[in-house]
C-alpha cells in the first residue's frame, strides 16, 4: 500500500522508508531482481505488523540464504553480501534481534529444552522469546533495559515498529533461585569485555543449573567475555550444535547446547 506513497511510509514507518531511500544508492548483489524482491519482502512484512507474518525477520531474509562453506547464510547468493545487504542487517537486527531464528533452529532449540521451561537474560526485543513460546515453550525474557520502558541504543524506539514482540522484564528482577530446572538461554550476550554472559552463568551455577543454550560467536568474537567461554571449557560439555543454523554472511555465530558437568 506504501508504493508510490513515499510521504505515508516516511511518516508511518521512517526507519523503512530511509531504508529503501539509502539502499537503492549502495551497491548490490549483482542480481537486480534478487535485490528487488528483498527490499520488497522487507517493505511488505516491516509495514505489515503481526497479521503479516509470526515470523517476519525469517520471512524478510528466507529467500536469500544459501548454503555456503557449509553454512547457511544470509547472502543473496553472493559470497561477500553486498553493501545493501550489510545496511539490510542493521536495520533488521534493530528491528527484531542479532540472531536470526530460522524455523529449523527454533524446532532444534525446543528440543534442546525438552520440558524445560527457559529463562533468557539479555532478551532485547523479546523476539526470539516469542518464537520459541509460540513453539510451546515456557519462556521468561529479562532485559538489562527492556525497549518499551527504556532507551536502548541497540533497540530504538521508532515510529511504526514494535519496542516489543514478547512481554521483557527489566533483568534486575532476575533470580535463578528456584530455575535450577529451566534452560538458560543467552542470545548474542555482549562482548568486548562485558561480563554480562560471565555473570548471567555463574549466577545460573550458583542455583543448581544444568542446560544452556549459546547463541553467539566462537571466544575472541563480537559476542560474550574470556571467562564466559572459560567456565564452558572448564565446568560444561557441548552437547549439541544446530547445523542448520542460519547466519549473516559476515557474522560467526552459531547455536550451541551446552550440559553442565
Amino acid at each position: 500500500m506504501f508504493l508510490g506513497d513515499d510521504q505515508a511510509l516516511r511518516a508511518d514507518y521512517p526507519t523503512v522508508a530511509e531504508y529503501l531511500r539509502t539502499a537503492s544508492s549502495l551497491p548490490g548483489s549483482g542480481d537486480g531482481q534478487a535485490d528487488g524482491a528483498f527490499d520488497l519482502r522487507l517493505l511488505h512484512f516491516m509495514t505489515g505488523g503481526r497479521q503479516a507474518s509470526s515470523n517476519p525477520y525469517w520471512d524478510i531474509v528466507a529467500p536469500s540464504v544459501f548454503d555456503h562453506g557449509g553454512r547457511r547464510v544470509v547472502n543473496n547468493g553472493v559470497t561477500n553480501g553486498s553493501a545493501q545487504l550489510a545496511y539490510a542487517a542493521t536495520i533488521l537486527q534493530a528491528a527484531y534481534a542479532y540472531a536470526i531464528p530460522s524455523p529449523e533452529t527454533i524446532k532444534w532449540v525446543t528440543e534442546f529444552c525438552g520440558s524445560r521451561p527457559l529463562v533468557e537474560s539479555g532478551a532485547g526485543r523479546g523476539y526470539w522469546a516469542r518464537q520459541l513460546s509460540l513453539a510451546g515453550l515456557t519462556v521468561e525474557a529479562f532485559e538489562l533495559e527492556p525497549p518499551d520502558r527504556f532507551e536502548n541504543v541497540s533497540f530504538p524506539r521508532t515510529e511504526g515498529q514494535e519496542d516489543v514482540w514478547y512481554p521483557v522484564k527489566a533483568v534486575d528482577a532476575l533470580s535463578f533461585e528456584g530455575r535450577a530446572d529451566h534452560t538458560l538461554f543467552l542470545c548474542w550476550p555482549p562482548g568486548w569485555g562485558n561480563s554480562m554472559a560471565s555473570d548471567a552463568l555463574a549466577s545460573f551455577e550458583r542455583a543448581g543449573g544444568e542446560r544452556l543454550i549459546y547463541i553467539g560467536e566462537p571466544k575472541g568474537g563480537k559476542t560474550g567475555n574470556d571467562q564466559f567461554f572459560d567456565a564452558l571449557s572448564a565446568r560444561w560439555t557441548l552437547e549439541s550444535e544446530d547445523s542448520q543454523f542460519v547466519s549473516w554472511w559476515d557474522l560467526g555465530d552459531v547455536a550451541q547446547g551446552w550440559a553442565r558437568k
